[in-house]
């Protein structure tokens, strides 16, 4: 009986252990040389971003949705103080000249030694209009977004990423990619640059303008002769530019 016990054990132990090779190292499952596989993972992520916002005087008062700016600023406003952003654009025009616009008008904060045309940044921004939209009163057809410097990069990129969120877009002195006009083709594009700017040279705008005329979109150039990087203060000193935008309307530009 003792024996039998012993032989039923070892035979046990034998089969556990045959067992787990098998479901690690069977090569029949695992073969050697080099073939395709996949991995799939759910994972999640946590996303922040500081910004400003204006409303306008009679949000409150009115029941309508309103028409949104989103508003990028350059390099030299990133960080985690939101009085930087103040410093140039519209929210400069706001805070320290006292102009009113019909407008909801977003002006996020990027950190400090981040860029808004990569993929992190990209996607907060588009997670931050969701968040603008559950909140307030927003007219979904009259989404704009407009950008200085490195915000003009951003504002390429991100109507490149989601061509079909935005009625209008206007990159000042900033820089696209031209092999992705066609993305934009659609949308009412209004580009603003120096002719004298050392910092982004002109032929970033001149490159993305001919490559939209050449897929057939609907774009316009204006050039300050005498300016050089700063050509945002004669762009949003301009009323013309806010006339523009509340000219489009998503739905029109499908």
């Amino acid at each position: 009986m003792k024996k039998q016990f012993i032989f039923l054990l070892l035979i046990t132990a034998f089969m556990l252990y045959n067992s787990g090779c098998s479901s690690s190292k069977n090569i029949k499952e695992r073969p050697m040389g080099q073939h395709p596989h996949s991995f799939e993972k759910e994972i999640t992520k946590t996303i922040k971003s500081d910004y400003l916002l204006y409303l306008p005087d009679t949000y409150q008062k009115s029941k309508t949705d309103w028409p949104l700016i989103l508003f990028l600023h350059g390099a030299g406003e990133r960080g985690d103080d939101l009085k930087k952003v103040e410093a140039n654009g519209i929210p400069k025009l706001i805070a320290k000249k006292g102009e009113k616009f019909p407008f909801v008008i977003v002006s996020p904060q990027c950190p400090e030694n981040g860029w808004w045309d990569n993929e992190l940044q990209i996607d907060i921004l588009n997670n931050l209009l969701d968040e603008i939209i559950s909140k307030y009163r927003v007219d979904k057809n009259r989404i704009y977004v407009t950008g200085l410097s490195m915000g003009g990069f951003g504002t390429w990129s991100l109507a490149c990423e989601y061509p079909d969120r935005f009625a209008a877009i206007a990159p000042i002195c900033g820089k696209g990619s031209p092999g992705e006009a066609g993305k934009i083709k659609h949308l009412p594009v209004w580009v603003f640059h120096g002719a004298k700017d050392t910092v982004v040279p002109i032929k970033n705008s001149e490159e993305m303008v001919d490559a939209l005329k050449k897929v057939g979109g609907n774009v316009k150039f204006t050039v300050y002769p005498d300016a050089g990087h700063d050509s945002w203060t004669a762009a949003y000193n301009n009323p013309e530019l806010y006339k523009w935008f509340l000219k489009h309307r998503r739905s029109e530009n499908k």
